[in-house]
């Protein structure tokens, strides 16, 4: 916008709280803002002196203005919000979240479960969190399983199944970690006494769960019961240390929303926790790229709105480090200067600047490198050091594995300009080879990836990789040669230990200088074949394992497979059971199935791994 054409509608912005539109050429929407005073927030983008580079590329792509007046700076934010989600103009910071967070559901059903998901369906079932992280959950599950006897089965224990008799206990009945509410052991009145336990330790609200506890460990006492009491008396201790390990300030700080924000010329480091009854349930640090100059009290509002909607905050008061205007009146603004809502400040910021200092060192470590000039660079590197004809912008690593000649499998992953190209990643089943054999075994996998890019007329890259060595590097050139790819692309070997490379028939290694990025990437790309190649090989050995041997009898399913290893812990020992042991827990017809399959000639030779 020229200024002769910004003065001629200045006289025309009022004085009043709004919302403000920037737009570039073909009307795009460029940028979305609230402002207390239209007429002197929009005349200070084109009458003062802009120093930020972003704001003043903002400024000379602006071709037109429009605002709209509300009656409030909290009417404002709201439409601001509703407008910046709608259309994401590209100098507005973003605050999407691809990220799918962990819930702990207590499931709509007889005798809920409570599991962890990130799916949240409209069943009726409680959702609790989200959470930011699933390790936090896993362990939160594995405490409250400690505490508090549920079960984990998922049996359809409806009264009418329960009377019939249809189930039996578990293993973790035996363990003492479920009631037996599939035999009747258990009312649901009881259990849901529990879920009510598993509410109130998921709220912070440890209080109520201790007194019961503590009722629980006096009757057994005043019954002599004394071994019954001192498992009650280990569970109360156990929730103290939680109580201990997770309260920070007094519990009558109650609810609260605690965010800190450290800035520099770029980033804004927010951290935000989630407090419950004076005890840390939850934290969450994110970085924001500030697009143009805003102030960060108003870029605090904007994010502290969004992780309050992300993870579902009901807290009734927030905690931050300077006075905001929070478009919610209902919700209370507290600036501590001590005691212990200051603790809690003091602690997010600590976070923060833990989180600040992280993602500069990653970036120092050109860990999260969003360089592509970089990338071209170290490439340009590789292929000086290699003395590679082409630059390497498509390069390819292969590597097998077995175990104990069963399973041979191989991977192949693929790195485009210098990145992972995930969608072309490959895993292959050795068809060819029996045993051990690794040069065999490269031998085709690699002549099987290359034949496929012929037959598909897809482009070679031009560096292959082989770890492995001179032997699997030789094995892999045979496949080369056959199908008349040699000189159209480089391949050279990687030896496990030393990290030398090897050229075809070269007697010397070639080592590249420890801290280069030339092996910097090399290693990259290795550690990368080997973590696809390993997760492949454990999903094969996963199917080949014991309990889908019972599944592969003709008239067996998984239902039953589980009921037996449950009970007998592994096929070896269902092998070794006689007809008579099998059909009592069973039925005749599939215990006759089952001694059959595993006394035929067939089945006479053992399991891998057995």
């Amino acid at each position: 916008m020229k200024p002769e054409e910004f003065k001629a509608i200045l006289p025309t912005i009022p004085h009043q709280p709004g919302v403000y539109r920037y737009y570039g050429a073909n009307h795009e929407l460029l940028y979305v803002g609230k402002a207390k005073d239209l007429h002197k927030r929009i005349s200070s983008y084109f009458t003062r002196q802009v120093t930020a580079y972003k704001t003043r590329r903002l400024v000379s792509l602006i071709q037109h203005i429009e605002w709209t007046v509300v009656n409030s700076e909290q009417d404002a934010f709201l439409l601001e919000n509703n407008l910046i989600k709608e259309f994401q103009p590209r100098f507005n910071i973003n605050l999407k979240d691809d990220k799918t967070y962990p819930y702990i559901v207590i499931k709509h059903e007889p005798f809920p479960r409570v599991f962890l998901t990130r799916r949240r369906i409209d069943d009726g079932s409680e959702y609790l969190g989200p959470f930011t992280s699933v390790g936090k959950v896993r362990e939160l599950l594995n405490f409250i399983r400690s505490v508090v006897q549920l079960r984990n089965c998922s049996l359809h224990l409806t009264r009418q199944n329960i009377e019939r008799k249809k189930f039996r206990v578990c293993l973790e009945y035996h363990l003492g970690n479920c009631k037996g509410p599939c035999e009747g052991l258990q009312t649901e009145e009881d259990y849901m006494r529990g879920i009510e336990q598993v509410r109130n330790i998921l709220r912070g609200n440890l209080a109520p769960v201790i007194a019961e506890f503590k009722a629980q460990m006096q009757a057994h006492a005043a019954r002599l019961e004394f071994e019954q009491a001192e498992i009650w008396k280990r569970k109360i201790e156990d929730l103290q240390a939680y109580q201990a390990r997770s309260a920070i300030v007094n519990p009558r700080v109650g609810d609260v929303d605690v965010f800190s924000v450290v800035q520099d010329q770029q980033y804004l480091y927010v951290n935000y926790l989630r407090v419950l009854k004076g005890l840390v349930m939850d934290s969450k640090s994110l970085m924001v790229e500030a697009k143009v100059e805003e102030e960060a009290a108003d870029l605090l509002v904007r994010i502290i709105v969004h992780l309050r909607e992300t993870f579902r905050s009901q807290a009734p008061e927030l905690i931050v480090p300077f006075h905001i205007a929070f478009p919610d009146p209902q919700v209370k603004v507290t600036v501590p200067r001590s005691g212990d809502k200051k603790k809690l400040l003091d602690l997010s910021l600590k976070n923060a600047h833990f989180y600040r200092e992280e993602q500069e060192q990653k970036r120092r470590l050109l860990l999260d490198r969003k360089d592509e000039g970089h990338e071209m660079e170290v490439l340009r590197q590789l292929q000086e050091d290699l003395q590679l004809p082409d630059l390497p912008r498509h390069i390819e690593c292969f590597d097998n594995s077995n175990f104990q000649g069963s399973y041979p499998v191989a991977a192949c992953v693929v790195f485009k300009d210098g990145k992972p190209s995930k969608q072309d990643y490959r895993h292959f089943h050795v068809k060819t080879v029996q045993g051990i054999d690794d040069f065999a075994s490269m031998r085709e996998i690699v002549y099987r990836r290359y034949k496929r890019l012929l037959d598909e007329a897809k482009p070679l890259p031009q560096l292959v990789i082989i770890d492995g060595g001179k032997g699997q590097l030789n094995a892999a050139l045979e496949s080369i040669e056959a199908l008349g790819l040699r000189g159209k692309l480089t391949v050279v070997g990687l030896a496990k230990q030393e990290e030398e490379i090897f050229f075809p028939g070269d007697k010397e290694s070639l080592k590249l200088p420890y801290h280069s990025e030339s092996l910097r990437l090399i290693r990259y790309i290795r550690d990368e074949v080997h973590r696809f190649g390993i997760q492949f090989h454990r999903q094969i050995r996963s199917k080949g394992t014991f309990k889908n041997e019972l599944e592969a009898i003709p008239g067996i399913g998984k239902r039953t497979a589980d009921q037996l290893l449950m009970k007998f812990r592994s096929v070896k020992r269902i092998r070794e059971l006689s007809e008579d042991e099998l059909r009592r827990e069973v039925g005749p017809s599939r215990a006759r199935l089952i001694w059959n399959w595993f006394h035929s000639e067939a089945s006479t030779a053992p399991l891998p791994g057995e």
